[in-house]
């Protein structure tokens, strides 16, 4: 079955639906002919991706907070939704260091609330938790992180994530003994329309809109870069699959294959390549928090699980954003740019 197939007409709920990915995500599903409802917070920049798509027209959309059981309870029991992916999060390392508590809040009992929601919705067939490639203790393994590993993120944020990790694996061994619950760990993701602060790609798109040069905080990082529409695709077809066979329910790496390993500094470089005009950066150190210097995902099991392999490249990736960006700096469609960049992604996919 296709993924086009399987979410026609699919009662969906998507926690985060308004911000970067979640805006993305719904755009797939409703391309798909999905029934969408959502609920997050407001989006927290400005623009935003959700505001800028009209999605909020386009699909049920609640604004809520994760951390509010009550109101999250009232929107499952409304939707009766059959998919249940979540996304709702405090995404931003800075912000963990300068708001712990909060953090934590959002992230472990956001889950907590999410799951509770699920035990109590006998509509719900299939459930996926979306966490970070950051939810590993740092090793610096070369041959990269495997589901097996420590869950010991160093940061609140990545500590956070951890803790929904444990949260969600609980859950499934407590009150889940048939239904499907998976938790996907995915690398950082790159595409038109991220504007959120100190993310390199949001950065260069601020650079290049302004006309200045990009800003390098640490050009030596390295980490695993994919388009939006690479692990969006995985999760649509994780929460599928395991409906199909809940044996398949469990926890995986989403990552690109080694060539999208780059550093910020090679990431930088190719965005000037595909924008031109003689785009430039340079590097300037800002003493920030702690950042992991090598951060690599084996992606092995989703492979050999469900037969899948990345489709987009690291330099198709920066280009789609690019073609993004430039559409939307010139007032072109974004609809028809994100329509047309979503069904090439399903298309592969199937």
């Amino acid at each position: 079955m296709t993924l086009s197939d399987f979410y026609k007409g699919k009662r969906v709920l998507v926690t985060g639906h308004t911000g970067f990915k979640g805006t993305w995500l719904c755009a797939m599903l409703l391309s798909m002919g999905a029934e969408v409802t959502g609920y997050a917070l407001a989006p927290n920049t400005e623009p935003s991706l959700f505001a800028l798509t009209n999605m909020a027209e386009k699909m049920h959309s609640v604004i809520g907070d994760i951390r509010n059981y009550d109101a999250l309870k009232q929107c499952f029991e409304e939707a009766r939704p059959e998919i249940v992916l979540h996304l709702a999060a405090q995404p931003i390392v800075k912000e963990g260091y300068r708001d712990p508590v909060g953090t934590y809040s959002s992230n472990v009992m956001g889950t907590v609330h999410v799951m509770e929601c699920v035990r109590n919705c006998p509509s719900v067939i299939s459930v996926l938790n979306v966490t970070t490639d950051k939810v590993y203790s740092e090793t610096g393994k070369a041959e990269g992180y495997i589901e097996s590993d420590t869950l010991d993120g160093f940061d609140p944020y990545a500590n956070s994530k951890s803790c929904s990790e444990l949260v969600t694996a609980c859950y499934r061994r407590s009150f889940f003994d048939r239904l499907p619950v998976s938790t996907a760990r995915a690398g950082n993701v790159i595409g038109g329309g991220d504007f959120a602060p100190n993310r390199i790609i949001p950065d260069c798109v601020r650079a290049a809109a302004a006309k200045q040069p990009i800003v390098l905080r640490n050009p030596y990082s390295i980490r695993p870069y994919q388009h939006v529409l690479e692990p969006l695709t995985v999760y649509l077809t994780i929460a599928m699959r395991q409906c199909e066979n809940p044996k398949l329910a469990g926890s995986y790496n989403v990552g690109p294959d080694l060539d999208g390993c780059v550093t910020t500094g090679e990431l930088a470089k190719l965005f000037c390549d595909a924008w031109g005009e003689d785009m430039q950066c340079r590097v300037q150190p800002d003493g920030g928090p702690h950042e992991a210097a090598f951060l690599k995902l084996d992606c092995g099991l989703l492979k050999k699980t469900f037969g899948w392999k990345p489709t987009i490249t690291v330099s198709e990736a920066v280009g789609m954003t690019v073609e993004w960006t430039k559409a939307w700096l010139s007032g072109a469609s974004l609809t028809a740019c994100m329509t047309n960049q979503i069904a090439k992604a399903i298309n592969r996919a199937n």
